[in-house]
């Protein structure tokens, strides 16, 4: 497919069958597409300046949004939602948008999180770029350009290279009640400026001692429009441009441009860029009027940023709960990074759906967790084929079982995987055996039950899930009065699914695995990772507020069928919740691995 032409998911417009539900960005984009705001834009099948965009086709793709990440970390929840956001809109109005790497800081950069960020963008479900195989773009690939317009901005007066220190800028930049105070090389001629800035170019002068500076406003009322520096002298190497530049260009100067060299409509980002704005947009006027960007330019809109309960999103934190060993790793089911989640049993159903339900809006709000949490439970509902699992087990023994069945007899059982399967889908059959022995939950007897328990104790009855009403008699204990055995006898001709087999009533049906033919597997109890629903807020330390027992690792024994899961699948553990098979260390049989996704229900919401 070519660059030319929007993906086939971006093809997927909004139909009635699946409903959007209007908010602030989706009534600017179909006001602009009705006003034909963007229609006579011209697009080369690739990103460049006015000139290349010119000799281009009309452009196929309505609407062009991008998401942009720096590769100087994991992405994470927070990022999801954008993922979600810019390519859902590309996707719902006919466009495309664009993967593109702001990677302009040679210093943070790696490319172990370009591979990541690529991951986790497929793994979302979505392609870019207008393609299924296109290769992302790169900021760094503009730094040609970056470089002529800094030149052409020299040359027209809106720029000049200012030999202050750090310190001075700061100061003389003033403050909120206080404006600036202009630079002493401010008034240097266009000339003298360009001399000096090919000398920053040509590495003739130190790491921060000079900076190029556009020259707006000294007086302004928006901070940002001081004269913001646009380009800084850092000797790095570059993970895609090697040592070619030794000056960098700051982001607030290289995004606008980035987004104009690729035809973006709609740039979309959260509210903490809204006073940028204002420099956006007089960047590309400036760089329009000079002919060197095309026209239409690029608006920017901001959004609300996700705020979670439970979870922190700065980079800076997360890596230093790697670092200082909080947690395993970046992909720690516990971290709200997208490797983390995917770990941890999320989909990418589960998180767009939950981008869907929090909505977009342009006022700071907390999202309470059990919200991310209840979108994985209703995706995996359908789809989460079931299993008995034993997470504390006691043994039971059948004391008539020999006499009933023989000695050493195995009764196979059948259990649907999938109780309640979507329409036209028949559900797999589990298949698994019944002996004199089984395991239970360790809480599903009493000796003394207390008020209202419906499970074993001495003469009640109960199910086994799948197999025989059993009648409690009894138990054995060690010398610490510890229960070792349940002791029970079958009730005759109960065998679930068979005639005559619901005669006898019971309260409560208990899950069990057969001792013959269960398998040990290790099971991760993971919670939150923190106790404090805003664990960083109001410059708290996040780490006083750490959940000590966000992971409990216990061996639990599992149905055949579990056992044979291949890496990343998922089930319910019938009473316990949704697990997933580790993607990292499950090995089937020999090894099996179970995550705790989520909890059959809230539980921090009681």
């Amino acid at each position: 497919m070519s660059a030319n032409t929007p993906s086939s998911a971006a093809n997927a417009a909004n139909t009635p069958e699946t409903p959007k539900i209007s908010n602030f960005l989706r009534q600017i984009i179909e006001s602009d597409l009705d006003k034909g705001t963007y229609a006579q834009r011209r697009w080369a099948g690739t990103p460049g300046d006015a000139a290349h965009h010119a000799a281009g086709q009309p452009d196929p793709a309505k609407i062009r949004t991008r998401f942009p990440p720096e590769p100087n970390g994991y992405l994470h929840i927070g990022h999801a939602k954008s993922i979600c956001i810019n390519f859902g809109l590309a996707r719902d109005y006919g466009g495309v948008c664009h993967l593109r790497f702001d990677d302009t800081n040679p210093e943070k950069e790696d490319t172990e999180y370009v591979n990541s960020i690529i991951d986790a963008v497929k793994w979302l479900g979505f392609d870019w770029n207008g393609s299924a195989d296109a290769a992302p773009y790169q900021a760094s690939d503009y730094f040609g350009f970056m470089y002529r317009a800094a030149e052409y901005l020299i040359e027209a007066g809106y720029a000049y290279v200012d030999e202050q220190t750090a310190e001075q800028m700061r100061v003389n930049r003033g403050d909120f009640s206080k404006p600036g105070v202009d630079s002493p090389f401010r008034a240097r001629t266009p000339a003298e400026n360009l001399a000096r800035f090919r000398e920053m170019r040509d590495g003739k002068h130190e790491d921060g001692s000079m900076v190029l500076r556009a020259k707006i406003d000294m007086a302004s009322p928006n901070i940002n429009m001081r004269d913001p520096a646009i380009y800084r002298i850092r000797r790095a190497t570059h993970h895609n441009t090697g040592d070619t530049w030794c000056i960098y260009p700051m982001y607030t100067y290289a995004h606008p441009i980035e987004d104009a060299l690729e035809q973006i409509t709609h740039s979309l980002c959260t509210l903490e860029f809204e006073d940028q704005r204002p420099f956006y947009d007089w960047l590309l006027e400036r760089l329009s009027e000079g002919g060197l960007l095309a026209a239409p330019a690029p608006r920017q809109y901001e959004f609300a940023r996700l705020n979670l309960t439970y979870v922190i999103t700065s980079k800076r934190k997360l890596a230093q709960l790697v670092y200082d060993h909080k947690v395993s790793g970046w992909d720690d089911p516990r971290m709200p990074t997208i490797v983390g989640l995917r770990r941890r049993g999320y989909t990418p159903e589960s998180l767009q759906m939950f981008a869907d339900r929090i909505g977009v809006t342009k006022s700071d709000s907390w999202i309470d967790y059990s919200t991310l949490e209840g979108c994985l439970r209703e995706d995996l509902e359908a789809k989460a084929h079931r299993g008995m699992a034993v997470i504390n087990p006691v043994k039971l023994v059948l004391t008539n079982w020999d006499d009933l069945m023989g000695a050493g007899h195995l009764e196979p059982c059948t259990q649907p995987a999938l109780p309640h399967p979507p329409e036209g889908v028949e559900s797999p059959t589990r298949h698994f055996t019944i002996g004199k022995e089984v395991w239970i939950e360790r809480e599903d007897f009493e000796e003394v039950p207390p008020k209202g328990y419906k499970r074993l104790f001495p003469g009640n009855k109960v199910r086994l899930k799948g197999g025989y009403v059993i009648e409690c008699t009894g138990c054995t204990k060690d010398a610490n009065g510890t229960i070792t055995e349940v002791l029970a006898t079958v009730v005759p001709d109960t065998k679930s699914g068979t005639p005559g087999s619901d005669l006898v009533k019971v309260k409560a049906a208990i899950t069990w695995v057969g001792v013959a033919n269960g398998v040990n597997a290790e099971v991760r109890m993971y919670d939150r990772l923190f106790l404090d629903a805003q664990p960083d807020a109001g410059g708290k330390d996040f780490i006083e507020s750490l959940n000590p027992n966000s992971l409990k690792v216990v061996t639990a024994i599992v149905e055949p069928s579990l056992a044979n899961a291949a890496p990343d699948q998922k089930f319910q553990f019938e009473r316990h919740g949704y697990f997933v098979a580790d993607r990292v260390d499950h090995v089937p049989l020999a090894k099996p691995v179970f995550n705790l996704a989520v909890g059959l229900k809230d539980s921090w919401g009681k």
